[in-house]
């Protein structure tokens, strides 16, 4: 989002949240919660992961009509854990999944990955 929107980590918290919400970016992750015992998202221990509640995000925002994941473990979260038991959110909106921004991931170089996310900007 630094790079895109100019939210980079020299601004604040408070300073980026701004840039975003300007923009009409929200942020959020799948799960509100996991035993994630490492780093490396093949850590998380799904039988403990719990999302956090789409169904009342997408109520309490309507207008929402592109979700955008972090990476592929995100994605399947979401379609695991939200869409498997809310298939109605899937009505209206558009799902990309996009290459992880970890450093791990590095079988895509930096300006690879900044040219699939500038999805986010063509749509704020």
């Amino acid at each position: 989002m630094g790079e895109l929107l100019g939210a980079g980590p020299e601004f604040s918290y408070q300073q980026r949240t701004a840039t975003l919400t300007s923009n009409r970016i929200a942020v959020w992750d799948v799960l509100a919660s996991s035993v994630r015992p490492g780093s490396m998202d093949s850590d998380i221990e799904v039988s403990t992961a719990r999302p956090n509640d789409f169904a009342s995000f997408f109520a309490n925002n309507a207008s929402v009509d592109l979700v955008c994941f972090n990476g592929q473990k995100a994605a399947k979260m979401f379609e695991d854990l939200v869409l498997a038991r809310h298939a109605e959110l899937r009505s209206g909106r558009q799902f990309e999944t996009l290459p992880s921004t970890s450093p791990a991931f590095a079988s895509m170089s930096f300006d690879e990955k900044l040219a699939k996310w500038t999805i986010v900007r063509r749509r704020a």
